[in-house]
């Protein structure tokens, strides 16, 4: 017998109710005694006075009214006296019927898509995970539970070439990416955004600075001399064009830079949009891109670079499985709380949560409906029957001796009734 089909009996109430069971046996036991002690008696004292056979008939009746559903009450468990009487044993005799039949009622009654999807839709489930996430020791025990896991996951990965495929097809699909359009487009938007204005700010504050730098007006004032004729160098002709050319230049920075409607910025934006179209379209900009791209992924710095992002990842992850560190736990235990506080006030989220659950479950359950009614079937064919009829006995077996209280009672005013009704006759 296998451990689901053993019952235990241990429990404080069913001791009290064995207890009680046993009390109550004893006294229904007690009134079918006393009725027949007392059916003897009055048979005895009936020459004595007419009275004495109103009692033998009520004793007598209620004597074999108790013997009745004595016998009833005993044959829906055992054979009673251990006697081989058919239709006795009842629920031993037909534990195959019973059970087929338990597992048919409850796939038929219970299993059926109208009230299983009804029983679910009472249910919350989109709450209850939102309660459960934003628990923090719930969510702690989640993530301790999640990098427990991890480590196995990453060996699993590894080992089994996993790793391997998903480099590859990660290669793959970037070789497949083209990048000319990608960029022509981020770019287009960078300038729609007005981003560029900026970078050409900083491109005009630093040719202004690097102008103004002593190094810089001493190397163009070197290239000037070098050109000029000899007789302006007497004049020192070189000095004033190069301050002059530096305050020219100066002047036109500053006024390009305080001017957000300075035409050389309209020129600038002309530029870059012209630049743009050509990135999208001209084919030498298309194919010296994906040269690039193809040279980049075919480094074999970007190989190391990935197994060492990759071990390294490995290592964190094992020594926050390990309790090393709790960084990632931490993290792990936050995101679960922030997703709980989100999924508990967007009450859509929750509703196609619980929509989509339901229709899962039900699905669910319609596919094994059939199955959930074999194993119950097959549960209760593998019961210990000896170990079942105790539990029923000691659940219900009070109530059932009642019923030979009761069969003494009717049974004895029933046959005083009739020899009432027998004795008037007689007096007729």
């Amino acid at each position: 017998m296998t451990p689901s089909s053993s019952f235990s009996f241990d429990s404080p109430g069913d001791a009290e109710r064995a207890a009680e069971l046993r009390r109550v046996k004893a006294l229904a036991t007690l009134v079918l005694a006393s009725t027949l002690a007392l059916f003897i008696v009055a048979k005895w004292l009936l020459p004595v006075h007419p009275v004495f056979g109103f009692i033998a008939a009520f004793a007598e009746a209620a004597t074999i009214g108790g013997l009745a559903d004595w016998y009833a009450v005993v044959a829906l468990f055992k054979r009673p006296l251990g006697l081989p009487i058919p239709h006795t044993a009842i629920i031993q005799s037909n534990q195959a019927r019973i059970a087929d039949k338990l597992g048919e009622f409850i796939q038929v009654h219970f299993l059926e898509a109208g009230p299983v999807e009804a029983k679910l839709k009472e249910i919350d489930f989109g709450s209850f995970v939102a309660d459960w996430l934003r628990d923090r020791k719930r969510s702690d025990d989640l993530a301790r539970f999640a990098l427990r896991l991890l480590p196995e996951a990453v060996s699993a990965t590894e080992s089994s070439g996993l790793m391997t495929f998903i480099i590859r097809r990660m290669s793959t699909q970037m070789q497949a990416i083209d990048l000319a359009p990608l960029a022509a487009g981020t770019l287009r938007g960078f300038v729609a955004e007005g981003r560029h204005q900026i970078l050409f700010d900083d491109l005009l504050r630093v040719m202004h600075e690097t102008l103004n730098q002593k190094e810089t007006m001493a190397m163009i004032r070197e290239k000037v001399r070098a050109e000029l004729p000899t007789l302006l160098k007497l004049y020192r002709a070189d000095k004033f064009l190069v301050n002059k050319i530096v305050s020219s230049a100066t002047a036109f920075f500053n006024e390009v830079r305080s001017d957000p409607r300075h035409p050389f910025r309209g020129e600038f934006d002309r530029m870059v949009l012209s630049f743009v179209d050509r990135l999208g379209t001209d084919r030498a900009y298309i194919d010296r891109i994906d040269g690039l791209k193809r040279d980049f992924l075919a480094r074999p710095e970007l190989a190391d670079l990935a197994r060492t992002v990759w071990a390294n990842t490995r290592s964190f992850i094992e020594r926050s499985a390990s309790g090393e560190t709790q960084v990632l736990q931490h993290h792990l235990a936050g995101m679960f709380v922030s997703a709980g506080e989100a999924l508990a006030g967007d009450a859509e989220l929750r509703g196609e949560i619980n929509r989509g659950l339901v229709t899962v479950l039900r699905s669910f359950v319609a596919d094994q409906k059939s199955g959930v009614s074999t194993f119950i079937s097959d549960q209760v064919k593998a019961w210990d029957m000896a170990q079942l009829i105790s539990l029923i006995e000691i659940n219900i077996g009070r109530d059932l001796q009642y019923i030979r209280f009761n069969g003494s009672l009717i049974g004895g005013l029933a046959g005083l009734a009739l020899y009432s009704g027998e004795f008037l006759l007689r007096l007729l």
